[in-house]
């Protein structure tokens, strides 16, 4: 695993904010983890990039130990906070030589390198500009531009789209996509269910310090009450016929249709449809499964995340 976690704690003074926390993230994936403000996010992340000490826990990132190996771990990892690194004063290539230099890159490989990141966050014509005069979509470009300069294997997403018009989301969300496809993990934290939906190669829900629920956004969504399945008939008579077989059924007369309780999953469907088959035509099957909203709310009691 590229980020391994087993019994991770954390206090300050008397206020427990992490208790015994247990992940694993496996190389070329994103976890994305959600919590309301005050569970445990961000302390997580601060750890885990060797900015705060744990109080006790097994914690290892990119194949070394978080304590006792706390430069390799550094060498091998990016951070991208909620807010921008960015420097107002430099231009956007200068900002990417300045991370260079402090990554101690020789001269000519550090300008290679920000040409490259330039290119690829398609800030090649803003690149001599000053950063003070980048939308908030071209400094969050830019920012995690900087977080890449050194080559990280692992990356910490700290609400990375916050702010973000939906269109600037999505393009960052479709860079997250790029480097996971050349092998790079992400631990990810957002306010947006939506962005962990989309994400997320499994998603970790943290109460009061806790991991109270894990698992892919679609796992997570058959948890919670709620989930069914429609099924719309053609005529009155397939309508009455799916009724007399499926007695935990709610009919809507007016639309044809029937909303069968069930939880998205294949045996579940399977079943559902071998009760039909050779007996009832159906017109048209549509499965419906709570979203991370509901499975948040059910799991924490919370009615948003919070970005802390």
């Amino acid at each position: 695993m590229t980020i391994s976690v087993s019994g991770l704690r954390k206090a300050f003074g008397e206020h427990v904010v992490l208790d015994g926390l247990d992940l694993a993230v496996p190389q070329g994936t994103v976890y994305s983890l959600l919590g309301a403000n005050g569970a445990g996010k961000t302390t997580t992340v601060r750890i885990l990039s060797t900015l705060i000490s744990a109080d006790g826990g097994d914690l290892r990132v990119a194949g070394h130990d978080v304590v006792r190996e706390a430069d390799a771990v550094r060498a091998a990892i990016g951070v991208t906070g909620q807010f921008s690194a960015v420097d107002n004063l430099l231009t956007g290539e200068e900002n990417l030589l300045l991370m260079a230099d402090l990554h101690h890159l020789p001269r000519r490989d550090g300008r290679r390198r920000a040409a490259e990141l330039l290119a690829q966050f398609d800030l090649v014509e803003a690149g001599r500009k000053p950063a003070s005069t980048y939308s908030g979509g071209m400094r969050r470009r830019l920012d995690l531009a900087m977080t890449l300069v050194g080559s990280p294997r692992v990356i910490f997403l700290d609400e990375p789209t916050t702010g973000l018009d939906p269109r600037s989301r999505r393009g960052m969300w479709q860079i997250v996509r790029n480097l996971v496809a050349d092998g790079v993990t992400i631990f990810l934290t957002t306010q947006y269910l939506e962005e962990a939906d989309e994400l997320a190669d499994r998603i970790g829900v943290l109460d009061h310090g806790r991991l109270v629920a894990e698992g892919t956004a679609d796992e997570l969504k058959r948890r919670i009450p709620g989930g069914h399945v429609r099924l719309r008939f053609a005529d009155p008579s397939g309508l009455d016929r799916a009724m007399s077989l499926l007695a935990d059924a709610d009919r809507d007369d007016d639309a044809l249709a029937l909303r069968v309780p069930n939880d998205g999953s294949m045996r579940a469907l399977k079943t559902l449809i071998d009760r039909l088959d050779g007996r009832v035509e159906v017109e048209e099957l549509s499965v419906h499964t709570p979203d991370l909203d509901d499975v948040f709310l059910a799991l924490t009691g919370q009615e948003k995340v919070s970005a802390r």
